[in-house]
């Protein structure tokens, strides 16, 4: 195989499966580990395709926020722990702000009904707690994103300057160890750096599959994260470098 013919076989791999490791497309070209991370490589630079940890991503339609649907199954057993360790967080009495993630969703589902406040852009998270009677409600309100059922623009970001949470917990659809945290969108971009910077305490919930990928819009470095909680799928290589730089990781 020509390299031409390799680079249009892991692009064609890459955007078919939405993601995919270096060790599977090593195998389906029949080259090296190392001859496809330098593939890679220039195929970012090339951009037509985004490097992840351990693989690549595909940067088709970059832009377009991943279905709310979609999103609350991919995954979901390893966000149903990262929630439960994340809820080991939160104290009676606290002021607390959920994103519209559907880690955030899980949480909200598995909060017990304690005495709190709850500020969320998020419908299902609103509608998850309302059954419970202790727990105070606040809506950001704005420009419904329907695909993540999530209110965005300039209405929804406003309405958060009016308040201080406690802590902030949020989700991301990239995590890169040199250009911090990113959104697909940039509406929930500039939302999350609302969000990020109202709280005494930033907790990103994201799994494994979002490190070493660097998404559309940027929301902010990783030392305006207080901790990170992820999933044990994560590579001790990464885990190692996230601590060394002062990142607290928990896996869940």
């Amino acid at each position: 195989m020509l390299v031409a013919e390799r680079y249009e076989k892991i692009v064609q791999l890459v955007n078919e499966r939405g993601s995919i490791r270096v060790s599977e497309l090593s195998e389906l070209c029949e080259v090296t580990e190392e001859t496809i991370r330098r593939d890679l490589d220039r195929l970012e630079q090339g951009g037509r395709l985004r490097r992840s940890h351990g693989g690549a991503v595909s940067v088709k339609d970059q832009q377009s926020e991943t279905p709310y649907a979609e999103r609350e199954v991919t995954y979901a057993e390893e966000k149903r722990r990262i929630a439960r360790e994340a809820v080991k967080r939160i104290a009676p009495n606290e002021r607390i702000l959920l994103d519209a993630s559907s880690t955030a969703w899980y949480m909200a589902a598995q909060l017990p009904d304690i005495p709190l406040t709850v500020l969320t852009n998020s419908i299902k998270v609103a509608m998850e707690l309302a059954g419970k009677e202790k727990i105070e409600v606040i809506s950001t309100g704005g420009l419904l994103a329907s695909r993540s059922l999530s209110y965005i623009g300039p209405l929804a970001e406003r309405s958060l300057d009016a308040y201080h949470v406690n802590k902030t917990f949020l989700s991301c659809k990239g995590v890169h160890l040199e250009r911090g945290i990113s959104e697909s969108h940039e509406l929930q971009a500039r939302l999350k750096q609302k969000m990020i910077g109202m709280a005494d305490r930033v907790i990103l919930l994201a799994d494994a599959s979002k490190f070493g990928v660097q998404a559309f819009t940027h929301v902010a470095a990783l030392d305006e994260v207080h901790e990170i909680v992820t999933d044990r799928r994560l590579g001790g290589e990464m885990a190692e470098q996230l601590e060394s730089r002062g990142v607290s990781l928990t896996l869940a």
